[in-house]
């Protein structure tokens, strides 16, 4: 293609064009479709039927799991009479094991809010746009190693410790143990505070818990990100500062209940953080 040259042409042909020659062969934008097409496979058939070949295996495991094991339902309720243990639906069972460990507002309103804002965030900072439309670990490691994390290992596992090994008295009883109705634990637990001879309830354990819980956040969220800055991560320059602060807190604040649930079942720690109005 070539200009018109505009001074010796008429005025009214300035800017226009005209073909010179015209060459076979593909564009660009084919060359371009045909490299992606060599790369990438249909949906149907090939995703769809690995699909739905899962989906008949679980359904087959499933038919074969309710056959071999009896769940009868349970006798009508009696309002005179509360069971032992008295259990929420299994979904819930997660909820109501945290409840061991926190104070109800905690475990049933702050927890499950921070879950779903966090779900909501994950568009927001999420910048990696690798793994869409396929499947893959190596180029998202830290977003499906969070995600199993917090699912499989704490949610599920949350469940299960629910389901199988809390018995009367919401008292742990390992699977191969007898639910004994009547058995006492003589366990005493205590504020952190309480550990160095400070009153949880006084104004100096009160300082003392809000330092260690605030504390804890600060440097969890600070370290990370000045180790990341030294390194000049390219990973912290696409996040920002904002959306950092955001996987930050949340990442932090999902460590928190192992910790806390490791301290309160190795060391009986209680409460971390006592004031007036929540525990922590």
């Amino acid at each position: 293609m070539e200009k018109l040259d505009n001074r010796a042409e008429n005025p009214k042909d300035k800017g226009r064009y005209r073909a010179l020659a015209f060459i076979k062969g593909p564009t660009l934008a084919k060359e371009k479709d045909a490299e992606i097409s060599e790369r990438e496979i249909p949906t149907w058939p090939y995703l769809v039927r690995k699909e739905f070949l899962a989906a008949i295996i679980c359904t087959i495991i499933l038919i074969v799991w309710s056959i071999l094991l009896d769940a009868p339902l349970e006798e009508l309720s009696d309002p005179t009479m509360t069971p032992n243990p008295a259990k929420a639906p299994w979904y819930f069972l997660g909820l109501q094991e945290m409840l061991v460990y926190f104070d109800p507002w905690i475990a049933g309103v702050i927890f499950p809010m921070l879950i779903i804002i966090g779900l909501m965030a994950i568009p927001y900072v999420d910048f990696n746009p690798k793994g869409n439309g396929y499947y893959t670990f190596k180029e998202r490691k830290f977003a499906m190693l969070t995600f199993c994390f917090g699912f499989h290992f704490l949610w599920i596992l949350l469940i299960i410790v629910g389901v199988f090994m809390r018995g009367p008295g919401w008292l742990w009883f390992w699977p191969w143990q007898e639910w004994d109705p009547h058995r006492i634990v003589a366990e005493t637990n205590y504020d952190l505070s309480s550990f160095i001879g400070i009153n949880s309830k006084s104004f100096l354990g009160f300082v003392l818990g809000g330092a260690v819980v605030i504390g804890y956040f600060f440097m969890g969220m600070t370290l990370p990100y000045r180790f990341m800055k030294s390194r000049k991560s390219v990973a912290l320059e696409k996040l920002g500062i904002m959306r950092y602060s955001i996987v930050a807190f949340l990442f932090f604040s999902m460590l928190a209940l192992p910790i806390k649930v490791c301290l309160r079942l190795v060391f009986h720690v209680k409460y971390i953080w006592v004031t007036p109005w929540f525990n922590i």
